[in-house]
């Protein structure tokens, strides 16, 4: 699943909505000179990359879908130069006709996946199928490990179900109660002067008017610019939740894919529309790579001298692992050398068929960046896919890094995953300001964006030292990060969020956090990376 901004994480996190912000650019900053923990590209850039000569890097951006056209990005996009542009034709005899800028593996003739089941709800209703009606009395003794597997997938799903249900409510009533307080109010911007005055005449009113008193009495600011908007992603987000994502009967993807979605082996299929229903999450992730820099247009990426490819295989919903083994091996075969993955999940059903195409990408020098999810977990406790670990016991990929989110302040995001063995760095992850379809641009937080910060910082490194191999590059990044001294905030699970008011948060050195200790720094990694060049001459 695509990890987006606050709206998945829980209602809690609204509140972050009048926070004092970073500086739009925070994530290209240096701590040292700017005060803010970012990966310090602009001081690389310009103290170290100055007089170098750089190599364009295609960075593969398998997403939820990108706009190739957007202004601030259009001029770093890959362009498949052995295919002529809408002619019906497969003229680089890929097996995938007029793929100009990458390719889309939810969609067919029929139109483009938008909404999908998550993993969960597609292995309880296989499941309930089978063992729905069946006393325990009567299980087979070869089917009792499955069956357990049903009963913690039932508990698991009627879980979600009832809290998807629950936010969507609590959001709803939210926003019918502030656009109520706006009617009365009879203004469209609300400040602290009209709370303050204001006498509640009903109660639908009530809920709102009870939270600004809350912002007033902590010494903030009523500040509403986007907060109706906020509130209406949360009403539609948690309305998807339980009306598609956690639906057992809702399956968007036979009629327009159209493949034999049982043959893991099948390649051929899918269509070009690579922007597909909603390309915020991908062409968000797409700018903090290599949005194009100092053209005066809203922010820039961390790396100019790529070319960003782009691979459609997540819906809003979960990806299918026969989708994502495809999309690596695109990506592998035409040419990426860096692939960036802002997706997850915590079931997987075929991942034999994504190592398979992961070990694809590893024998072809490809460095894979993959974002650590959302929710505050420890990944010693749960298994968080794709993962680097293969199911055969082979071993792992060795050129692999699963990234967490850090703050602009150093401390982890409270709601970042992390593990000192399964996440190998942090990243700047939260108010990242990025690309949004048709020329916009938007603050998201994720580790959906810190993923791409390091993919980014990959591809600086490979631009001006394309000699390093993959795993050397990962390597450069591991010990060049910045070191977090002392101890810092735990990031707090889904349970623990929803009793904010009982659970603080137990403080963690960064060691404990990630196996680097730190948080990635491409300025030490190109003055690291200089000096493995200067040491092979």
């Amino acid at each position: 699943m695509k990890f987006l901004s606050s709206l998945a994480l829980t209602f809690l996190l609204i509140l972050n909505t009048f926070a004092q912000k970073a500086p739009d650019r925070w994530f290209n900053l240096d701590y040292n000179q700017d005060g803010v923990a970012g990966v310090s590209a602009d001081k690389a850039i310009k103290e170290l990359f100055k007089n170098k000569v750089a190599q364009d890097v295609i960075v593969a951006v398998i997403d939820g879908g990108t706009d190739a056209q957007h202004e601030d990005l259009k001029a770093n996009m890959w362009v498949n130069t052995r295919e002529i542009a809408n002619n019906g034709i497969d003229d680089d005899d890929n097996g995938y006709i007029d793929d100009i800028n990458g390719w889309n593996f939810i969609g067919g003739k029929n139109g483009s996946v938008d909404n999908d089941n998550i993993e969960i709800t597609r292995i309880y209703r296989d499941l309930n199928k089978k063992f729905g009606n069946m006393d325990l009395k009567n299980i087979p003794s070869d089917k009792k490990a499955e069956y357990k597997l049903y009963l913690k997938v039932k508990t698991e799903f009627t879980k979600k179900y009832d809290l998807a249900k629950r936010n969507y409510e609590l959001y709803y009533s939210f926003l019918k109660s502030y656009t109520a307080l706006k009617k009365d109010i009879g203004k469209d911007k609300i400040t602290n002067e009209d709370i303050s005055s204001y006498k509640m005449t009903s109660s639908d009113v009530a809920l709102a008017l009870n939270y600004f008193h809350t912002i007033i009495s902590n010494g903030g600011k009523i500040d509403d610019t986007d907060f109706e908007a906020e509130l209406k992603e949360g009403v539609e987000h948690f309305e998807v939740e339980y009306k598609y994502q956690l639906n057992t009967t809702f399956d968007s993807r036979a009629k327009l894919v159209g493949d034999d979605y049982s043959n893991i082996k099948e390649r051929i299929y899918g269509n070009n529309e690579i922007k597909g229903p909603d390309a915020t999450h991908g062409t968000h992730v797409a700018g903090i790579i290599g949005a194009v820099r100092d053209n005066a247009l809203g922010m820039d990426g961390i790396c100019n001298h790529v070319k960003i490819m782009v691979v459609r295989c997540v819906p809003n919903g979960d990806e299918r692992d026969k989708d994502v083994a495809n999309s690596i091996r695109y990506a592998v075969d035409n040419g990426a050398k860096i692939i960036n993955m802002s997706f997850g999940k915590y079931y997987g059903t075929n991942k034999t068929a994504v190592d398979d195409a992961v070990k694809y990408a590893m024998n072809r020098d490809v460095l894979i960046v993959h974002a650590a999810g959302n929710e505050g977990y420890n990944l010693q406790n749960k298994e968080h896919f794709p993962t680097r670990i293969f199911a055969d016991g082979s071993g792992q990929a060795s050129a692999w890094i699963e990234v967490g989110a850090s703050q602009p302040n150093m401390q982890p995001a409270p709601f970042s995953n992390y593990n000192k063995k399964s996440v190998d760095l942090f990243a700047p992850g939260t108010e990242i300001y990025s690309t949004t379809p048709d020329n916009e641009y938007k603050n998201l937080q994720g580790t959906s964006m810190a993923s791409p910060v390091v993919a980014g910082c990959a591809a600086l490194i490979r631009a001006y030292y394309p000699q390093l191999s993959a795993e050397q590059v990962k390597d450069v990044l591991m010990k060049s990060v910045t070191k977090v001294n002392g101890k810092m905030p735990l990031p707090l699970d889904d349970d623990q969020q929803e009793s904010e008011k009982k659970v603080k948060p137990k403080k963690i050195k960064y060691s404990k956090l990630c196996k680097s200790g730190g948080i990635v720094n491409v300025y030490n990694a190109a003055k690291l990376a200089d000096s493995i060049k200067i040491a092979k001459k």
